[in-house]
């Protein structure tokens, strides 16, 4: 079975976002070993942070996420400027990475400042979805429920009309 990670920083505190991301976590049992990792967010003291300061928290944050992927995994960063993907296209990308040898898959999304150059370089598929900006507990559910979505396309359910 696939293992598929989400990594996000920051906390859900939304209840009824969490309860969404919850349902389909329950979901996504059937098809793959999917947790979610959550890791703190950098802590910037200075209201109008330089580039600089802000560009050193992304980097602490990085550090964590990558000490958090499981070895080999491909990482999907979610960026503005990456890639928009249909569900399809996402199920293909899950469904090639499964029958690579090295299925894992990490998800992860960045703090209200983003992700690192560093995570975005190592990025095995830069990701989009969409050029609306959504709270970040918001795009977990989302991100959440495509990746069940895939997961129902590459089995043959459906779910996905």
């Amino acid at each position: 079975m696939q293992n598929i990670d989400l990594i996000c920083i920051g906390k859900m505190n939304a209840k009824y976002f969490a309860e969404g991301v919850a349902e389909y976590q329950k979901r996504l049992a059937a098809f793959a070993n999917f947790r979610i990792i959550e890791l703190p967010e950098e802590t910037i003291q200075e209201k109008n942070a330089s580039p600089a300061v802000i560009e050193k928290a992304l980097e602490k944050e990085a550090k964590a996420i990558l000490a958090n992927l499981r070895k080999g995994a491909a990482i999907v960063a979610l960026c503005i400027e990456g890639k928009q993907l249909s569900s399809e296209e996402l199920a293909g990308f899950l469904s090639d990475r499964a029958q690579s040898g090295n299925g894992d898959v990490a998800f992860v999304i960045g703090s209200s400042h983003g992700l690192s150059n560093t995570i975005k370089k190592a990025a095995a598929l830069k990701f989009s979805m969409g050029r609306i900006t959504m709270p970040h507990q918001l795009a977990r559910l989302v991100l959440t429920e495509q990746i069940y979505r895939a997961c129902t396309i590459n089995s043959g359910m459906k779910y996905h009309k």
